[in-house]
């Protein structure tokens, strides 16, 4: 292949990566219920990483909770639950460290199964922490049917999807505080504004 044609293919990747971070970055500026917005991201995810699923878990207390995937299994969403200490994706919370297993990801020692979701057969796992600067918020997962090799640059748009997606839970956090001690001080669009504006 010429130099010219790898900085073309290059030169793509990198738009369609930035193009990824600005959608989930108006997902954090509009006026959206939480639920629509965790949703949205994992089927941007899902898109650009060609993967068969996404998990995104939030923590709730001492647990990881299933607030988003692309799953057939929307039933699992609020009802998978996982203490912080159990399985790989326990493992990445408690570690606030990227996780990659190209292959046979449910032979490692770490693995939980789970009897109602296909994704534990999943051979890729790629998993990244979900923070903001209030700790750990969450983990997110990214899996392949097949084995693959997650790039470097893979793991890293993860793990600044992570970041980002811990950004939006504490605003959201952050918004339904305030407007529980002050409701009179909301705009409609949830947005707070200061007394005599």
């Amino acid at each position: 292949m010429s130099k010219a044609k790898e900085f073309e293919q290059r030169l793509e990747r990198t738009e369609h990566q930035l193009g990824l971070l600005q959608k989930i970055s108006r997902c954090m500026v509009r006026d959206m219920r939480l639920q629509d917005a965790l949703n949205r991201v994992v089927t941007l995810v899902v898109e650009f990483m060609d993967c068969d699923s996404c998990l995104l878990y939030v923590v709730d207390g001492n647990q990881l909770v299933l607030r988003a995937t692309n799953s057939s299994h929307p039933a699992a969403v609020g009802e998978v639950k996982l203490a912080l200490s159990e399985g790989l994706t326990g493992w990445v919370a408690r570690e606030k460290r990227l996780l990659s297993i190209s292959r046979e990801a449910y032979r490692d020692p770490r693995f939980k199964f789970f009897s109602d979701l296909p994704e534990d057969t999943y051979e890729a796992f790629l998993s990244a922490p979900v923070i903001s600067r209030r700790g750990v918020e969450g983990v997110i997962n990214v899996q392949h049917r097949n084995p693959h090799a997650h790039t470097g640059m893979e793991m890293e748009l993860l793990t600044t999807v992570g970041e980002q997606i811990g950004c939006l839970l504490m605003l959201s956090r952050a918004e339904a505080k305030s407007t529980s001690e002050m409701p009179d001080l909301v705009l409609s669009s949830g947005v707070p504004r200061a007394p005599g504006s």
